[in-house]
């Protein structure tokens, strides 16, 4: 059985995703996290075969109790580097609706500049980074192919 996690904080993009992924792999067992420090108590309890990562993630999960903490705009690195310094290795996809991002509040980082970075600094499981848009498919056929390349 094929175990992939979702790491992703917004319903309507996880289901999209979700669903794609039950397309391209019929038996498979999708688990979720909607946050930086569930993802990697998730990871600690049992690494997948395959990671969807969001770049964009609250500390924690958002509930009538927790306000999530700060938002995160690059949470997603937080579990990368974690996964890097605990050695959690696993197929790793970043999937994220902006197509920019800001730096320090002041600098402003294109999709493209970060994926390059992202894909130099964890080189050893991350395997893209793709731009979601539920209003077109090519993110569809960008990890449909990255899936494939994994050996699913």
């Amino acid at each position: 059985m094929y175990k992939v996690l979702i790491v992703e904080d917004e319903e309507p993009k996880y289901v999209h995703i979700k669903n794609h992924i039950q397309q391209i792999l019929p038996i498979v067992v999708v688990s979720h996290a909607k946050s930086v420090t569930s993802a990697v108590d998730r990871l600690e309890d049992n690494i997948p075969d395959l990671l969807v990562l969001d770049m964009s993630l609250p500390t924690f999960d958002i509930s009538e109790e927790e306000s999530g903490g700060r938002p995160q705009g690059f949470g997603g690195i937080e579990v990368l580097r974690e996964m890097q310094i605990e050695n959690w290795r696993c197929p790793t996809i970043v999937i994220t609706g902006y197509s920019a991002f800001q730096r320090d509040g002041v600098q402003r980082v294109s999709l493209d500049e970060l994926s390059t970075e992202l894909m130099k600094e964890f080189p050893d499981f991350l395997k893209g980074v793709l731009h979601f848009n539920s209003s077109f498919s090519e993110w569809q056929v960008e990890l449909e192919k990255i899936i494939t390349s994994t050996g699913a």
